[in-house]
């Protein structure tokens, strides 16, 4: 329960809610406990000697009773609804902000499906635990009390019958929500499963229908379903058995009283008032005992989310700015890697870049070039700080990017990914994303550069026309293109295209390189390629196999040096290679 209480932590802005919610219970409760004492005065002082006026006295003053606890009981309801949504708010709020600072290792960790369970469900139950503590943590106890004080001053002969009732109930209680509570964290994690199933089919959807993969998903989404379902059932076994134990036990009750209470009445010790009373506050004590039950099942399961909140929130960035890190960093674009390893787990794994020596010059295009999986993309991800290296070290201009503060270092690195993400909103808003307050000509002219301007102007609205999710009305080649222009516009030191015409075909990707070509000169330029021919031009070009620079030099200088390189071009552009360097 001590993540609960971390969380509870963000209600204090909501407190003049929170307490007023109790107060308006406290109305309403103390309303219903005068209830039964009034039917006790209307059998015994009215119905049993025939006193209409007193009847209908009495009736109108329950009446009255009846609608101030309904305005106290609405009042409460409205106070717990603003302060639990607010504090449900507020800690969703936390999640997205504390996953923004994330790292990609970070990210890689948690998975997207668990992050969006623990920003919806997870945080929605303790909304919920929320709302329900603040209208039911006065209700239920003080009408659970109150009733059995008053069961008590109205028959105190039998007063042991809801003791012993209260004993058994509770103990049943213990019993049950020890046994639910871990079975809620295990319901939470069968929703991550879930939520994982059906983001990746939704984003891949695409790909299901290309290879005829619909059912073969439909059974990875049956058995996540059925998985959740299952627990879920688990969970309602044991919970479910509360409602028919309250009900036994309150029936047992009501014999007892109406048993013993009866020889009372004939033998004259009790009045029938009294027995009517005792029964009504005997369900309620009962009653009351169930909604605390409720409750206590509620928080249990706002427990585990809140568990799994507290992870989210608790977790430390892996990428951290140093206190003394530079925050007005303006490189000129020299880059170097000095004897740099890295593998994704620190020293736990196996690396992923090994003893990795190179320098980058301003003005400089280096190309990266190997197999799939060889480390070209994980090498450049390091200049940005997206990871840090585990050994050796990246620097800009002579200084450690782990001496820059994120934000100034990225301030001055474009990039532009294999995978174009897009987000919902116009097309002019995608490409000066990185830069909000670019001028329209600006944009334009990053697009142009891009190679984009002519399909831009082509479409229903222009620069204005609206995308929707992930760019889904474009072409693969379009979103690269359009990738490649907002990492333009920046006017970066740095300018890093990972793979990012891959989907462009050669005479289009020929035109963004010319396009290029005056931007470059003024800065350093990473190109990340699969075709031989994006990288011909190159001043340096690093053949990069399993983690190492196999070889590094220009085009020419490396068909008569490498063999990896020359079976690059050989298999890409035909034999004689050498000819042609």
């Amino acid at each position: 329960m001590t993540s609960v209480r971390k969380l509870f932590a963000f209600l204090k802005p909501y407190r003049r809610w929170a307490i007023l919610a109790p107060l308006f219970m406290l109305i309403e409760v103390s309303m219903d406990l005068t209830q039964p004492y009034m039917i006790e005065r209307i059998v015994d002082d009215g119905v049993s000697k025939l006193n209409l006026p007193y009847v209908l006295q009495a009736g109108g003053i329950m009446i009255v009773l009846a609608l101030i606890g309904a305005i106290g009981g609405s009042g409460c309801t409205v106070f717990a609804v603003w302060a639990a949504m607010g504090t449900g708010a507020d800690i969703r709020a936390a999640v997205f902000r504390k996953v923004q600072a994330f790292s990609f290792g970070n990210l890689d960790r948690f998975g997207t499906g668990q992050l969006i369970t623990r920003l919806t469900n997870d945080v929605q139950q303790i909304q919920d635990a929320v709302q329900a503590l603040l209208r039911i943590m006065v209700r239920a106890p003080f009408l659970m009390i109150g009733a059995l004080i008053m069961a008590i001053i109205t028959a105190p002969q039998l007063a042991i019958i809801p003791l012993v009732l209260m004993v058994l109930v509770l103990s049943g209680l213990i019993l049950i929500i020890g046994r639910a509570y871990p079975m809620f964290n295990q319901v939470q994690a069968r929703i991550d499963d879930m939520n994982t199933v059906m983001q990746e089919n939704l984003a891949g959807v695409r790909v299901v229908k290309a290879f005829v993969r619909a059912p073969y998903e439909m059974r990875r989404f049956e058995i996540a379903n059925n998985n959740l379902m299952n627990q879920i059932i688990n969970v309602a076994r044991i919970v479910t058995i509360t409602f028919p134990m309250m009900m036994i036990l309150m029936n047992f009750g009501v014999v007892a009283v109406l048993w013993f209470g009866g020889i009372q009445v004939i033998q004259k010790h009790m009045e029938i008032g009294q027995i009517i009373a005792f029964t009504n506050y005997l369900a309620t004590t009962l009653f009351s005992l169930m909604m605390v039950s409720m409750l206590v099942l509620q928080m249990s399961r706002a427990a585990a989310s809140a568990d799994r909140i507290e992870q989210v929130l608790d977790s430390t960035s892996d990428i951290k700015d140093r206190p003394n890190a530079n925050r007005e960093f303006n490189p000129r674009g020299l880059v170097a890697f000095e004897h740099v390893t890295f593998s994704y787990n620190g020293s736990d794994s196996d690396p992923v870049l090994k003893d990795i020596t190179f320098t980058a010059k301003p003005g400089q295009t280096v190309a990266l070039l190997g197999s799939t999986g060889a480390g070209k993309s994980s090498l450049v991800h390091l200049i940005p700080r997206f990871y840090d290296v585990t050994a050796g070290r990246v620097t800009i201009d002579g200084v450690d990017v782990r001496d820059v503060a994120q934000t100034a270092l990225r301030r001055n690195i474009g990039v532009a990914l294999q995978e174009a993400v897009l987000f919902s909103g116009s097309v002019r808003d995608n490409i000066r994303y990185g830069r909000p307050e670019a001028s329209d000509d600006e944009v334009v002219t990053a697009a142009r550069i891009a190679q984009a301007h002519d399909f831009i102007t082509a479409l229903p609205d222009g620069y204005d026309t609206m995308l929707g999710q992930r760019g889904v009305n474009l072409s693969g080649g379009q979103k690269q293109r359009l990738a490649i222009a907002r990492a333009v516009l920046l006017r970066p030191a740095i300018l890093i295209l990972d793979d990012s015409t891959s989907s462009v075909d050669v005479e289009t990707e020929t035109r963004i390189q010319d396009a290029l070509g005056d931007l470059i000169r003024e800065r350093t330029c990473f190109v990340i390629a699969q075709r031989i021919s994006t990288v011909l031009k190159a001043d340096k070009i690093l053949v990069i196999d399993d983690g190492v620079v196999a070889a590094e030099g220009t085009h020419a200088e490396l068909l008569d040096t490498s063999p990896i390189y020359r079976d690059i071009y050989d298999s890409q552009l035909g034999s004689g290679g050498a000819a042609h360097g």
